[in-house]
């Protein structure tokens, strides 16, 4: 099927560097939406894919979930530079953008950001809604929770797991196991807050 309308929902910074992914996946025509804008999504538009482009973990959700309830396809969009393992699992909802590498058998869940030039290794778990920073780097077998963000710059080591609702502060270096729901920075990364959810 050739790709030919999208809507982008999200019209800032972020929506600008998705339709950048767009078009290098061959999406011809762009429409932005934006509920502070001109044109807000309704449920009665065309029926053309939708890629939700809010940096925001949960709203991201909130409108994915929104959007696929009023009947529109989902898109994910991976730009033409990314390197995608052909056993890598990919979400719907994802954005890949240029110059990050996917792995072996790794899974990217729903609704997943990865940024310009992250590097998911072989058999990590990205949770659905979750953000991956450019130029960060998470080695085989890391786990990462929903609605987590990993700061620009950011490393982890092997097999280590990253809870839920987790933010890893930038150029951190995460060696042990992160608990859901905290910030941790640093290098090594150690917890400096709680969030009580």
């Amino acid at each position: 099927m050739e790709k030919t309308k999208l809507y982008i929902y999200g019209a800032s910074g972020h929506g600008k560097v998705v339709a950048d992914v767009a078009k290098s996946a061959g999406y011809k025509e762009i429409i932005f939406l934006d509920d502070n804008g001109e044109l807000k999504f309704s449920p009665d538009l065309p029926k053309f894919p939708v890629i939700i482009a809010i940096g925001d973990c949960k709203i991201r959700a909130n409108l994915q979930k929104k959007v696929s309830e009023a009947g529109f396809e989902i898109a994910t969009l991976i730009h033409e530079t990314a390197v995608i393992s052909p056993t890598a699992k990919i979400g719907r909802g994802v954005v890949i953008m240029p110059n990050v590498v996917v792995n072996a058998d790794a899974i990217i869940g729903d609704g997943v950001i990865l940024n310009s030039a992250c590097i998911i290794e072989h058999d990590c778990v990205i949770g659905e809604f979750s953000h991956i920073s450019p130029n960060s780097a998470l080695a085989g077998g890391v786990e990462v929770g929903e609605f987590s963000h990993i700061g620009l710059g950011s490393s982890v080591i092997q097999k280590v797991k990253i809870g839920k609702n987790c933010v890893i502060g930038a150029g951190s270096a995460v060696i042990k196991d992160i608990d859901e729901n905290c910030v941790a920075v640093g290098v090594p990364a150690k917890i400096i807050k709680r969030f009580n959810i």
